[in-house]
């Protein structure tokens, strides 16, 4: 895990509202974080280059473009050393059908999300990795049947306390609960 970059209120804000609104402009991104338009660029530029914003996107509602499924698979792995995990994390990355993967502690070791075309193609997909030979002992798949109305934000005023700030909300500059 990499160590946490130290931020402050205005860094927040800038995150914060990112979030909701990706496709702002830094005239609108500065206006809506209170600070100018040059110091605000100054501030997402730096974000970006540390990697705290990996990048931007849009959110698509896939059930306007056709039939999908989205299935979540528990995977168990048979061996627990690290090139095994390596190998499955590997194979794993080349499966587009496979949109985010968590190696997670507790019962399983990975937790896929797969979206597809279909039901039958979700086996095809689970059938291929089986005989690719990547120690997959066990899954157990769950299928999506209804999702969130829309993305749930990060909190990242819970994740990321501003530097000379500790305790406020980024949004409200309200002291924390």
């Amino acid at each position: 895990m990499s160590s946490a970059v130290s931020l402050d209120k205005f860094d927040l804000k800038i995150l914060v509202h990112l979030q909701r609104e990706g496709r702002c402009s830094n005239v609108e991104l500065a206006d809506a974080v209170g600070l100018s338009q040059s110091p605000c660029l100054v501030r997402t530029k730096r974000l970006q280059e540390m990697g705290v914003i990996r990048g931007y996107g849009a959110d698509i509602a896939l059930e306007k473009l056709g039939s999908c499924v989205t299935v979540f698979s528990e995977v168990t792995i048979s061996s627990h050393r690290r090139p095994d995990f390596r190998k499955f994390e590997e194979v794993a990355g080349q499966h587009r059908e496979i949109v985010e993967w968590y190696n997670v502690s507790g019962g399983y070791d990975y937790l896929l999300q797969i979206v597809v075309p279909s039901v039958v193609s979700f086996q095809t997909l689970m059938e291929r990795l089986l005989q690719s030979d990547i120690g997959i002992e066990k899954f157990t798949s769950r299928i999506v049947l209804r999702q969130s109305s829309g993305k749930r934000l990060y909190p990242l005023g819970l994740i990321a306390a501003p530097r000379g700030d500790i305790g406020s909300d980024p949004v409200t500059d309200a002291p924390s609960p």
